[in-house]
């Protein structure tokens, strides 16, 4: 019975810690107070603000606050960025994060204690936590936040490539190339058949992690040529909910038309309405010849008639001068 009665007891006990309200309390005095995590996504290059926030009626006293913010790499705690009784003190911190990391000064004393990264890179992709202490008669434990930071990169656009050279004839194959880099993290790829919007499968998908941690993607898709072309190549970013679209447009003249105009010129009423542009075009000839050689042979005679009369003028002036008398 004894051992009934305690079993008895115990459930009751775990029923009323693990109840609502009473887990957080249990826990809290035991010191494993779970956080929620919050969860943050910035791209490189830009600032992402880290939040850890304390909701106090009372504003806090500087000189009695400790903030800290540090990361776990294995066993080792790595300092972010500390504050302690008033004053930031970077003796300790990180040198990855040197100069990188502000707070909001004006407002921790009321309980903003929200963390600054400048200039995000890949490497800050980690999991922050954020440790206040207030001092009492001792320091303790008043706020614990953990930020999960996730970092993002798209730093250029697909570039889709077609045939080099001729252009291809309806119903041949035809290979298009999608060429992307500096992608994080892991993009997904998609051919779009733009005429339908289906979905199309690639002949080839390389994906590869460059030594800076970004991605690259080479794909190729090979196809039979229509003649309208539109291809669309698809970069997905997941953690960005982004897509990054290149597309691939070909209007190529349908080969039984073309062959058809051909057969056309080769029947008899084609074959006279040739003859007769043709004899147009030589009667217009001949008669623009007539005309520039005529031209020209107007303009001789009259230089001609000139030279003429200014040699009878002259002959007319010595004449009078010889019969005057002395």
């Amino acid at each position: 019975y004894v051992y009934a009665y305690a079993c008895i007891i115990i459930i009751l006990l775990l029923s009323f810690v693990f109840s609502s309200g009473h887990l957080l309390l249990f826990l809290f005095a035991l010191g494993f107070v779970s956080t929620e995590e919050e969860n943050v996504i910035s791209t490189a290059g830009s600032t992402a603000e880290l939040s850890c926030i304390y909701t106090s009626v009372e504003k806090f006293k500087l000189n009695k606050l400790r903030v800290y913010w540090q990361i776990q790499n294995g066993s080792k705690l790595i300092v972010v960025h500390t504050f302690v009784s008033g004053y930031e003190n970077q003796s300790e911190q990180s040198r990855d994060f040197r100069n990188r990391t502000r707070l909001f000064k004006d407002k921790l004393e009321n309980g903003t204690f929200s963390l600054l990264l400048l200039n995000v890179s890949l490497r800050d992709e980690h999991t922050y936590r954020c440790i206040v202490q207030k001092k009492e008669n001792v320091f303790k434990v008043i706020h614990k936040a953990v930020v999960a930071l996730k970092v993002a990169v798209n730093n250029s656009l697909p570039v889709l490539s077609g045939p080099v050279g001729t252009r291809p004839s309806i119903g041949e194959d035809m290979t298009l190339s999608c060429n992307y880099s500096q992608g994080y993290p892991k993009p997904n790829v998609y051919w779009i058949n733009g005429t339908d919007n289906s979905f199309l499968h690639p002949s080839s998908l390389n994906i590869t992690q460059d030594t800076d941690g970004t991605y690259s993607v080479f794909s190729t898709l090979k196809m039979k040529a229509t003649s309208n072309i539109k291809i669309e190549c698809i970069i997905e970013n997941e953690l960005l909910q982004q897509n990054l679209t290149a597309i691939y447009l070909e209007d190529i003249t349908n080969s039984n038309a073309t062959k058809d105009s051909l057969i056309d010129l080769n029947k008899p009423g084609a074959q006279a309405g040739s003859v007769v542009a043709i004899a147009v075009v030589l009667v217009g000839l001949v008669v623009l010849t007539c005309w520039l050689w005529k031209r020209k042979s107007f303009h001789r005679e009259s230089y001609t008639d000139v030279q003429q009369n200014e040699d009878g003028g002259q002959c007319n002036a010595q004449r009078i001068i010889l019969s005057s008398p002395i």
